[in-house]
């Protein structure tokens, strides 16, 4: 199946290229950037939202499911993007956001004109607490109460994000069907399926009980972690709203051209397996962005590998993700050598691999001054953290892509939405395809041998992790040693071979007995 052989590439619209002259990136950026993708060797574009919006969550508060904002394009510039796409051979998933609208889609409009409205119940609206205020104590994970007082009707409505962006009601099967005529209007026009955002929120407490308090809560800490999440997260509910979802992409599907769903889901691994059961083809893993990042050690990576590959059915296909937007950027988190090191670990472990645009040149976060900060998550929690909120927003890992070293790195032909990062002159595409050790030229050596049937399917089974160095076996022809520390080290092989790929991009050479890592490398070995 295409979506497991597949490297998901995750474009974020707004900063990928601009072609009119605005310093937004747009659709027809996308399509012009199609070859380098090609060349790049991943077979699915993932685009975050593009979608008709006022912006306040750029795009992520959507006015209209079945329109582009005209900040990125027209339906015709989408629809030739997809055209040149297929004709590649890549793969097109777009973002679907079926939890909230933006406070100006017609529906909200029509919902909070009247309490007697037929759409009314398309939202979720309760009358104001005991004490006047809202009705229970959820929290918005943008800061603040998840609830707003629309003072003309006397009800609160509920928002898990921002106040304009009110959460759908999907207990109401209108609400689930005009979903599924969205998926419909772009299946229709031949996308390979959608990345759903926060899919495990779809379903709330129909009883709307108080959260309990969180023990470990500190001040400085968001708003939204003051409280546990049993009625607001992974209800149960949410199972029968995803199969729902699998069966829209399921009209469409042909063997060989299944569509696809991606779910977004932040949860521990023994309850994000769940979703497949439900349907989902892949529930998002985000374990090495939560778990293995913060903690960059062989013994906690091994561990969380073993963890999940134990709860995988043999009908269940894994996926691994390093960075996306709203994430800090992996050579930030890291540095440039564990980034590449870190590489190596995702395009070897078994499954499916998500990549963020610009980790391929170690892009590392961006420089915002305050008088810059776009996001509104930062923004709106500015007084809460008044000496560092624009250190605490998405921004950091949502600026341009550089492509060259001429004005605007290649972007734009104006000043960007978001400052480019402050090494642009030297690290962009131009530079690092003239470079043959560059990290773009480690991606895609890393993703050309991806493809060998053995790497892309084979078992994987833990063969060191300890000493600083983390080891694995693929089926019985593969070894990946990595080295987390800034020391050599040493590690007996398991019989003699040849080492095919260093992250150093500096040799290829038998190895037999002990094979020697320097600082900070990563290699994979070849088993005779």
């Amino acid at each position: 199946m295409w979506w497991k052989e597949t490297v998901i590439y995750q474009i974020y619209p707004r900063s990928f290229q601009d072609t009119n002259g605005d310093g937004i990136g747009d659709l027809e950026g996308i399509r012009r950037r199609l070859p380098y993708l090609k060349g790049l060797g991943v077979g699915t574009l993932w685009l975050s939202p593009f979608y008709k919006s006022p912006m306040k969550d750029f795009g992520y508060d959507v006015a209209d499911y079945c329109d582009v904002d005209p900040i990125f394009g027209t339906l015709e510039d989408f629809d030739r993007l997809l055209k040149e796409a297929h004709a590649l051979g890549l793969k097109v998933l777009i973002d679907l956001v079926p939890n909230h609208t933006s406070d100006q889609h017609p529906w909200f409009l029509e919902s909070r004109s009247s309490r007697d409205n037929p759409k009314r119940d398309w939202y979720i609206w309760k009358d104001p607490g005991p004490d006047g205020g809202p009705p229970n104590n959820w929290q918005s994970f943008f800061g603040g109460p998840a609830w707003t007082l629309d003072e003309d009707t006397g009800q609160y409505y509920l928002h898990l994000f921002l106040p304009e962006q009110p959460d759908l009601n999907w207990q109401n099967p209108e609400v689930r069907e005009a979903i599924h005529e969205a998926m419909r209007f772009w299946l229709r026009r031949g996308v390979d399926g959608f990345r759903v955002d926060v899919l495990w929120l779809l379903a709330k407490d129909p009883l709307f009980r108080d959260e309990p308090g969180n023990p470990s809560w500190r001040p400085g800490l968001p708003d939204r972690l003051r409280h546990e999440h049993p009625y607001t997260e992974d209800q149960p509910e949410t199972y029968a709203y995803v199969r729902e979802l699998r069966y829209i992409l399921d009209e469409f599907s042909q063997p060989g051209q299944e569509r696809v769903m991606v779910g977004e889901i932040y949860l521990p691994l023994h309850r994000l397996v769940r979703y497949y059961r439900a349907g989902c083809h892949l529930p998002f893993n985000f374990s090495l962005i939560t778990e293995g990042l913060p903690h960059w050690q062989p013994e906690t990576i091994a561990r969380i590998v073993e963890a999940y590959e134990s709860l995988l059915t043999p009908w269940d296909w894994p996926n691994w993700v390093l960075g996306n937007h709203d994430q800090p950027r992996l050579a930030s988190r890291l540095g440039e050598a564990q980034a590449r090191v870190a590489a190596m670990l995702l395009f070897t472990l078994r499954g499916t691999p998500t990549w963020y645009y610009g980790d391929e040149l170690a892009l590392p976060n961006g420089e915002i001054p305050p008088e810059k900060v776009q996001d509104p998550a930062a923004l709106r929690q500015k007084d809460r953290t008044p000496a560092g909120y624009h250190t605490l927003g998405r921004d950091p890992e949502r600026t341009p892509m550089p492509w060259d070293a001429s004005p605007h790195a290649g972007f734009s032909t104006v000043e960007p939405w978001l400052p480019l990062n402050p090494d642009w002159p030297l690290r962009n595409v131009a530079a690092q395809e003239q470079d043959p050790r560059s990290m773009l030229q480690l991606v895609r050596r890393l993703i050309a041998l991806r493809k060998d049937p053995e790497l892309l399917y084979e078992a994987y089974r833990t063969y060191q992790a300890a000493g600083g160095v983390y080891a694995y076996l693929r089926g019985e022809g593969w070894l990946v040693a990595l080295n987390f520390t800034d020391k050599e080290r040493a590690l007996p092989l398991p019989r003699r071979g040849g080492l095919v790929l260093s992250t150093h991009l500096d040799r290829e050479e038998a190895v037999e007995g002990i094979l020697r890592l320097r600082p900070d490398e990563g290699v994979v070995v070849r088993l005779s």
